[in-house]
């Protein structure tokens, strides 16, 4: 009888299956091991992008490629999914930034002109520090300067930014050393701020003591040396620009720190003048007219300007039932005293108003006879009216005026002429008609042609008298003995 063993052998039909498990597993394995990170960025526009074909570079270094483009549940953005290669983990930050890079064709420069063959790809300005993240927002346009560029960037506040934007160069002595970043607003729309990038090393040319100004545009200056034209460069005729440096009457200052914040000044003539901190605001009435007086237009003390103008309108008064157009001054006090010894506020009031008894007035003043300009002038008047300093009814304290010149001229002529309408000329003139007649009678009288005689008779009799006084005068000097004994 046979006896059928059963080994523990694994039968031949089993390896082939085993052989292809493992290489799954494998394949799968390494895989899985190899893939990288996958994301999400969110763009405005899928323009340029194709799922499967874009990819994602730094520096043309292929990092990644868009797997998939879908809209987003209100169908405002575009969701691209996209998966990086292993080892650009640690670079998905939260200050990481992507953006589109397409053919970019701009008065300053033409870039990526590339990619009108090989299509748009989109760019990674990889950046480690920060939180890990997996989400982005793209960017709409490329960044100004990305993490990788060595310099330092710096904060300019100014009331309007002109023809500045995002990209506008920034120069030192007319050799461009970085560009604007970034721009802003206040929240409450008065102040525009920007941010500049100065590539190292002219970064090291920022000091503590630098002035930027607004170089767009052309310098028009005409003085004794002649006519002269002055502009940073063709560039900055359409884009505007900004240019940096020390006033040259400070010394060279210690390197500003990162992020300084400065003020950028309208022009280079400006970067001289003295910035002044300590603002106060006045209220004048003025009641002619103020043709010429704008926002902006100088105040001024002793022939100096002390501050501007911010706001002329009309207000109606309805007691008064006539208009009234109250003009807001903004006065800079330490044009006048230093910073340190401006009084507080009841020493303010009290000086002021000494000084108002002594008859301190704002007064209208033209500044140009061509132009029909016109400014404050603020001084001492002995002998203005009497008035006083209204220091709760408005919104700031109000400051007595007086007549500018031609309008007090333009009063006095117009009461001499009233007074003038009230002479009777008519009939003074018919006076004078009668005594000219009566005179003319008198003339051709008799009884005139006799007192005439008569007093021609006495003048004649008064003559011979004083010679005879004369004469007795001269005899009696000769002769003084004669007042007692007589003639001889």
């Amino acid at each position: 009888m046979a006896v059928i063993e059963q080994g523990n052998r694994l039968s031949v039909v089993w390896i082939i299956p085993l052989i292809a498990l493992l290489i799954g597993g494998w394949l799968a394995y390494k895989t899985i091991s190899e893939q990288g990170p996958a994301i999400t960025i969110t763009f405005q526009t899928a323009e340029g992008l194709q799922a499967g074909k874009t990819k994602i570079k730094y520096k043309n270094v292929e990092l990644g490629h868009v797997k998939t483009i879908s809209l987003n549940k209100d169908l405002s953005q575009v969701v691209v999914s996209a998966e990086l290669t292993r080892g650009t983990e640690k670079y998905l930050t939260n200050q990481t930034r992507f953006w589109v890079v397409r053919a970019h064709v701009a008065a300053d420069q033409v870039s990526d002109i590339g990619t009108l063959f090989s299509g748009a790809y989109i760019g990674i300005d990889p950046v480690s520090t920060g939180k890990p993240t997996q989400n982005f927002v793209g960017l709409e346009r490329p960044p100004a300067v990305t993490a990788d560029t060595p310099g330092r960037h710096f904060v300019l506040q100014a009331k309007s930014l002109g023809s500045l934007n995002v990209g506008s160069p920034v120069f030192f002595r007319k050799i461009k050393v970085g560009q604007v970043v970034e721009e802003s607003l206040s929240d409450d729309g008065e102040t525009a701020t920007i941010q500049v990038f100065i590539r190292a090393p002219h970064d090291q040319k920022v000091l503590k003591n630098s002035r930027f100004w607004n170089a767009g545009g052309i310098d028009f200056t005409i003085d004794a040396s002649g006519i002269k034209v002055n502009t940073e460069s063709i560039i900055t005729l359409m884009l505007g620009g900004i240019s940096f440096d020390i006033p040259h009457t400070e010394q060279r200052g210690k390197i500003a720190d990162e992020n300084q914040i400065f003020m950028l000044y309208e022009s280079r003539d400006n970067i001289n003048k003295k910035v002044f901190q300590k603002r106060i605001r006045w209220l004048v009435h003025f009641d002619g007219s103020v043709r010429g007086l704008i926002p902006g237009a100088p105040v001024e003390f002793l022939g100096l300007k002390i501050g501007k103008v911010v706001d002329v309108r009309m207000e109606y008064q309805p007691k008064e039932r006539e208009f009234r157009i109250p003009v807001v001054l903004e006065i800079e006090p330490e044009r006048i005293i230093s910073g340190d010894n401006i009084p507080h506020e009841d020493q303010r009031r009290k000086l002021m108003n000494e000084l108002v008894r002594r008859g301190l007035r704002a007064q209208l003043k033209s500044g140009n006879v061509l132009t029909g300009q016109l400014f404050v002038e603020i001084a001492i008047h002995p002998q203005a009216t009497p008035a006083e300093i209204d220091w709760e009814s408005h919104d700031y304290p109000a400051l007595p005026t007086i007549p500018q010149p031609l309008e007090g001229i333009t009063n006095s002529v117009a009461q001499i002429l009233t007074r003038l309408q009230k002479i009777p000329f008519e009939q003074i003139g018919k006076d004078l008609g009668a005594t000219a007649k009566g005179a003319k009678q008198l003339v051709h009288s008799d009884e005139l042609r006799a007192s005439i005689r008569a007093l021609e008779a006495t003048l004649n009799e008064t003559q011979q008298t004083m010679r005879s006084i004369h004469q007795m005068a001269d005899y009696l000097e000769r002769h003084p003995e004669a007042i007692l004994k007589g003639k001889q």
